[in-house]
């Protein structure tokens, strides 16, 4: 297999959406250079049953080592899975079995296949790091746990946290970065990337290599996809576009971020060229209006998992819901047996969780029946007039007789 040394790649693969090289950017650069190829691995625990868009952006980098000739594992961490990473958390993970990470794992390659490729002349692997872990021998977890400190673990900032909170934090979880370095002795990596989140678990590999290996492994963090406030956009936080969504619902939850979130958007989960990226930073610094970017954004994210044809269909279904404000063409359906008030009928359709959701939604006149707002609690929905109810922008049922 022949190695791209192209400067231009090399150095685009180093900057872009990278927030930390280690154990240097002109190590790695050297590394990239001398047309040896490289084995890079990107760890992946199966807690949820879809791949998101926080894990697309060290896959796209991935990609980019890819397409320059290198070696890709992708790692299902289905032991360290059962475990559950500490990083960022408050609280200890509830445990999972080893049924429920397999089935959270099952459509791992087809998401991840979007990005990376798994065929051809140089495709990715996968693996399990079961395959080992659930191998080792409690002498062998000493030896290995001899390299690192209690220190060492107590600098993480959540442990930290905790302790000062007063909540326990649980021995297995000192154990789980100890865990995830030996993934990388176990594959003898060149290299690992994760998000910025997983530096504390990733660097602990690369002491890792180099006490067991005598070896160096290189470390890429990549910058991460926060919402408005600072948390990273992911499974944990509930508000994350996963590789699984509709182009509809790609598209509306671009266009949910905020205008902070369409230049980094850019950056992370596309293409376009950086200087074009610049141009559109300078004129929404001077007044011109977003929207027309973060389109542009939701075209691009949606034509990177479907086509341009889903993309352009995407962006005409949302401006006729949103923009036109016009009612969808699928919307669906539910029988009502008899006439009833508008709360109930809210709580029937599922529109409202309860009552009193019914009466807030109606409060805030986020309730229309045939396209006008319905504020009085008593108003009657007849089926037999086959009404169109709707909450907010984007939920609407049609009621049937």
């Amino acid at each position: 297999m022949s190695i791209n040394t192209d400067n231009d790649a090399i150095q685009n693969l180093l900057t872009r959406g990278v927030e930390n090289i280690y154990p240097s950017f002109e190590f790695l650069e050297a590394r990239l250079k001398d047309g040896k190829q490289l084995t890079l691995y990107l760890g992946i625990d199966p807690t949820g049953p879809d791949l998101h868009l926080g894990h697309a952006i060290p896959l796209r980098k991935m990609a980019e080592f890819q397409k320059l000739g290198h070696k890709l594992i992708l790692l299902i961490g289905d032991f360290t899975g059962m475990i559950g990473d500490p990083t960022d958390k408050s609280a200890t993970r509830v445990r999972q079995t080893r049924e429920q990470v397999l089935t959270n794992a099952k459509n791992y390659v087809a998401q991840a296949s979007k990005i990376i490729s798994f065929e051809g002349e140089n495709p990715a692997e996968l693996k399990y790091n079961s395959d080992w872990l659930a191998k080792l021998g409690f002498s062998e977890i000493v030896e290995l746990a001899s390299n690192f400190t209690v220190q060492q673990m107590l600098e993480r900032d959540m442990f930290e946290k905790r302790i000062a909170e007063g909540k326990p934090v649980h021995l297995h979880e000192f154990l789980y970065p100890l865990m995830q370095a030996y993934d990388s002795v176990a594959m003898n990596v060149d290299g690992e990337i994760g998000g910025n989140d997983q530096t504390f678990n990733m660097l602990a590999g690369r002491d890792l290599m180099k006490a067991v290996q005598h070896k160096e492994k290189f470390v890429i963090t990549s910058k991460l996809l926060v919402d408005p406030t600072g948390k990273k956009m992911g499974k944990s936080e509930g508000n994350m576009i996963t590789l699984s969504d509709s182009p509809d619902d790609m598209f509306g939850k671009v266009m949910s971020w905020t205008d902070g979130m369409i230049i980094p958007g850019f950056e992370i989960l596309t293409d376009l060229p950086n200087g074009e990226i610049k141009e559109m930073k300078i004129a929404m610094g001077d007044g011109v209006n977003p929207r027309d970017f973060k389109v542009a954004l939701a075209k691009a994210v949606v034509s990177e998992y479907f086509d341009r044809e889903e993309a352009e269909a995407a962006t005409d279904r949302f401006n006729n819901l949103f923009q036109d404000h016009g009612v969808p063409e699928d919307v669906p359906e539910m029988k009502l047996e008899h006439a009833m008030s508008i709360v109930d009928a809210l709580v029937a359709t599922k529109l409202a969780q309860s009552k009193g959701d019914a009466r807030r939604l109606m409060d805030g006149g986020g309730v229309k029946v045939n396209e006008e707002v319905v504020s009085d609690y008593e108003f009657v929905v007849d089926p037999a007039t086959n009404p169109l109810l709707q909450k907010g922008k984007r939920h609407f049922v049609k009621i049937v007789s």
